[in-house]
């Protein structure tokens, strides 16, 4: 059956993990479905799934959505992090509508224990070149049914979303700081001037938290030509709703390549990774050129100094392969280990990529550039009418991705909004960390969570 394990099933296994040391004993966790407004679409989709850190008697939350093709589970090693070390804060971490169409079933078993590593691989990828499970993964596209109403999960509908997450936290009195990273970012801050039915989006918030994202020129932005464009390309009947992040024709192989990485990586790391480097869907960009070990595909395929250059939303500074020993291992040496890949991508029951990324979202995100109700966001249904009233406090961390996009951005938004040079904090990151290090890095080397603290705190005052 596809889709997301039950609140209550959820929230069982996430007690084992902690029992058996998996997480951090000291923080506890719960997963939780939040009923969002009626979106495009069956009734079923209107819920996200929140991934919650620290005690529920916290006052105070800090509440991330995640990026690109990213998953509530990109904010674990963060949450755990910042719900010790923050006073009185609890970190939600919001997955989104579309992960309803995930089957991650067998991955939970094969986090568990009760399936192997082959009988999850095969269940998944293994049948492609040959295997005979018991039963098989289907692609979503083998389903008769019709998914383009996901071509409407815009920025509206996530913002919606997002918003039932911001209200359950304020509606149980407590003060609410939104971030996100990359394109979270965007819509984190788009979330701020957002009109929700007369009521500006700023108002439910203490601050916002941007990781390597934003607007007003932190990415690509889109002219009314470009935004026609690009809504009539995917409404054209053959398009997917979905981003097919490395161009093979299948919108959930970044999900199923990382979680599937990332579970041998974390169960069998040091294993002869035949198994992973001789599949034939994997592109051979992602192949080291030489034997390798399940943890050094897996650092190879994320590392900055191998990973495809033009997929710089994967990349982390991790080190590099050990061709010394054969089959040849990973060798840590950037600020994130590889084992802490591991369990970024590699859990359940919030994992840490979206399979079924909506594409309007891109372009919704592109088209709100300029913060204001301009042409393309009125063209788009974008409700960006507040911008100019923002006060609120204001944290940016910059990593390689940009080019310093993310911080001049930034800087354009103080100038636009009510917010001053003494309520932000500008962090560049830039060269030591790329686009995904601040959501896996070491704490000891991970300058967004050294400085993001300091912030949270004064953000939320004494």
């Amino acid at each position: 059956m596809r889709g997301r394990i039950v609140a209550a099933t959820a929230t069982a296994i996430v007690a084992a993990l902690l029992c058996c040391g998996t997480a951090s004993a000291a923080v506890q966790e719960r997963v939780t479905t939040v009923a969002t407004p009626p979106g495009p679409g069956p009734e079923q989709y209107n819920q996200v799934t929140v991934h919650e850190f620290g005690p529920k008697s916290a006052d105070r939350v800090l509440v991330l959505i995640p990026g690109t093709d990213g998953g509530a589970g990109n904010f674990t090693l963060n949450g755990q992090w910042l719900a010790k070390k923050v006073p009185d804060l609890q970190v939600w971490a919001v997955d989104r509508r579309e992960n309803v169409l995930e089957d991650t079933a067998m991955f939970e078993q094969g986090f568990a224990g009760t399936k192997t590593l082959q009988e999850v691989f095969d269940y998944y990828l293994g049948w492609i070149d040959g295997a005979t499970p018991p039963s098989r993964y289907r692609f979503l596209a083998e389903s008769d049914t019709d998914y383009s109403f996901a071509k409407e999960w815009g920025m509206e509908v996530a913002l919606n979303d997002v918003r039932a997450v911001v209200q359950k936290a304020r509606k149980a009195g407590k003060e609410v700081v939104l971030g996100g990273h990359s394109v979270g970012a965007s819509l984190a801050i788009s979330y701020a001037a957002w009109d929700f039915n007369g009521k500006p989006g700023y108002k439910d918030l203490e601050g916002t938290v941007l990781i390597d994202g934003g607007l007003l020129g932190s990415f690509d932005p889109y002219d009314l030509a470009q935004a026609q464009e690009a809504v009539a390309t995917l409404n054209k009947p053959d398009e997917s709703p979905f981003l097919d992040l490395l161009g093979i024709g299948v919108p959930e192989a970044a999900g199923l390549f990382a979680e599937m990485g990332a579970l041998f990586a974390k169960l069998d790391p040091t294993g002869d990774g035949s198994t992973l480097q001789n599949f034939s869907l994997l592109p051979a960009e992602f192949k080291p050129p030489v034997p390798a070990t399940n943890r050094a595909i897996l650092g190879y395929a994320f590392d900055r100094d191998t990973s495809p250059p033009e997929l710089g939303l994967l990349h982390v500074n991790a080190g590099s392969l050990d061709t010394s020993v054969q089959p040849a291992d990973w060798k840590d040496g950037g600020i994130t280990p590889v084992s802490r890949i591991a369990d970024v991508f590699g859990q359940e029951p919030t994992n840490g990529v979206d399979w079924f990324f909506p594409r309007r979202i891109t372009i919704d995100a592109n088209g709100a550039d300029q913060l204001k109700m301009n042409d393309v966001a009125k063209f788009l249904g974008l409700r960006l009418e507040h911008t100019k009233q923002i006060d609120l406090p204001l944290y940016v961390f910059q990593t390689d991705n940009t080019e310093g996009d993310v911080l001049k951005g930034a800087r354009n938004l103080i100038k636009r909004t009510k917010t001053t040079k003494a309520q932000a904090e500008l962090v560049n990151g830039d060269p030591e960390a790329s686009h995904l290090d601040p959501l896996v890095a070491s704490p000891k080397g991970n300058d967004f969570l050294k400085t993001v603290k300091p912030f949270l705190i004064a953000a939320f005052g004494e």
